[in-house]
């Protein structure tokens, strides 16, 4: 099983420094951008139990549940968040930190919109049993993507105009 294996492995990593720096400090170091840009989304996507075949991605792509939860995760999340802090700091309940701006808020809120488990586990909730389950989860991967996407290019352009500056 991967988890006893995981666990074995762990175990038996070495417990020492090699030029200064711990070993296991070093392979955290070099095997975090491929957890966490590579297997874990490739774990979520594999038990998301979508099919992604032509006909389920033609089907969802015409479903109003998918526009729908494409829309709530990509809009609403990101005019949700940005509304909430912009009336936060409108109202003196809280302040931006120094160099953060709009766009900042903007290109966070729409990296929000990435949200998978929790989506993955609403729609089983609402949709369970049902031929709109699929379109769901096909529009939660879609959202997550274009808000993930989204918010990256946000937040590039944001950090590029306070260099600028």
């Amino acid at each position: 099983h991967a988890t006893i294996a995981g666990v074995m492995l762990g175990l038996l990593a070495p417990n020492q420094e090699w030029r200064g720096q711990p070993v296991i400090g070093r392979l955290e170091h070099v095997l975090h951008p491929w957890t966490s840009f590579l297997v874990v989304p490739l774990f979520a996507l594999a038990n998301a139990g979508v099919a992604l075949g032509a006909d389920s991605i033609a089907d969802a792509a015409t479903s109003r549940v998918t526009l729908g939860v494409v829309l709530g995760l990509v809009v609403g999340k990101t005019l949700g968040i940005g509304a909430a802090v912009a009336t936060a700091v409108r109202f003196g309940l809280g302040k931006l930190p120094d160099g953060v701006g709009g766009l900042h808020v903007v290109g966070a809120a729409a990296v929000a919109g990435i949200g998978f488990t929790v989506s993955l586990f609403i729609a089983e909730l609402s949709f369970g049993g049902s031929a709109r389950l699929t379109d769901a989860k096909v529009g939660i991967l879609a959202g997550s993507l274009i808000s993930g996407i989204a918010g990256a290019l946000v937040l590039l352009w944001a950090g590029r105009r306070s260099l600028r500056r």
